[in-house]
């Protein structure tokens, strides 16, 4: 029986009319929203309730919603996604580093924001046994032998370009992966703020993949997503 009852939506949002907008979409898309007001009453509510996923505002009365984020990931791993009218670059940034899975400016289009709702639900479904094997478009990215191809073809990719390649694929289809992110993950601690470097390889890259270069998309002073669009 539960396996069968509606994805639950923990939506925690101080605004009301942002509650009544969303909850009649998210029923009619096949889930069950949870309303919460506060920060607090978020925490509580996930941890009662388990929810599938979280759609945080981060202006809370009685918390940043960045405050409560290592908090929720204490207890649950459920993809949280930001819904903020905040549009500062660092503000995205912070909030994707500290746990967030993907970021949503106010207003937002409802289509857009089920489509990272969907996205983020697969990406949860599969965590626990990510492929070995990646499909995105016409780029295959065989990650045990460390080869990718497009249309069947090999690419001649550098140690780095592989690497920078293979933490956007693990990181998930169309997931936010942030520059510091993939700094440290590719060339360490010692370079998280090295920007221009990065830039420079995500460029050699795109060209190599040829026709597939638009499986990396830029979010302008925050990151990357892989993966075909949502």
């Amino acid at each position: 029986m539960t396996d069968l009852a509606p994805p639950k939506i923990l939506v925690v949002d101080d605004e009301p009319q942002i509650h009544r907008f969303l909850a009649p979409a998210l029923e009619a898309a096949g889930y069950a929203p949870l309303r919460a007001l506060t920060g607090a009453e978020g925490l509580r509510m996930a941890a009662e309730r388990a929810p599938r996923a979280v759609l945080l505002d981060l202006g809370l009365p009685d918390m940043d919603g960045k405050a409560l984020l290592p908090k929720l990931r204490g207890f649950s791993q459920a993809p949280v996604i930001i819904l903020s009218a905040r549009d500062r670059e660092d503000e995205k940034v912070a909030a994707l580093d500290a746990g967030a899975d993907d970021y949503v400016e106010k207003p937002f289009a409802l289509a857009e924001l089920l489509a990272r709702l969907r996205a983020a639900l697969r990406r949860a479904t599969g965590a626990e046994a990510p492929p070995e094997i990646i499909r995105a478009g016409p780029l295959e990215i065989d990650m045990p032998h460390r080869r990718a191809r497009v249309h069947g073809e090999a690419l001649h990719l550098t140690p780095r370009e592989w690497d920078l390649l293979a933490a956007l694929a693990r990181a998930g289809q169309d997931k936010v992966v942030t520059q510091r992110q993939l700094l440290v993950a590719v060339w360490g601690p010692a370079h998280a703020e090295d920007t221009q470097y990065l830039r420079v390889y995500i460029g050699q890259l795109r060209q190599k993949l040829g026709e597939a270069a638009g499986l990396i998309r830029t979010e302008p002073g925050v990151g990357y997503r892989f993966g075909e669009s949502a």
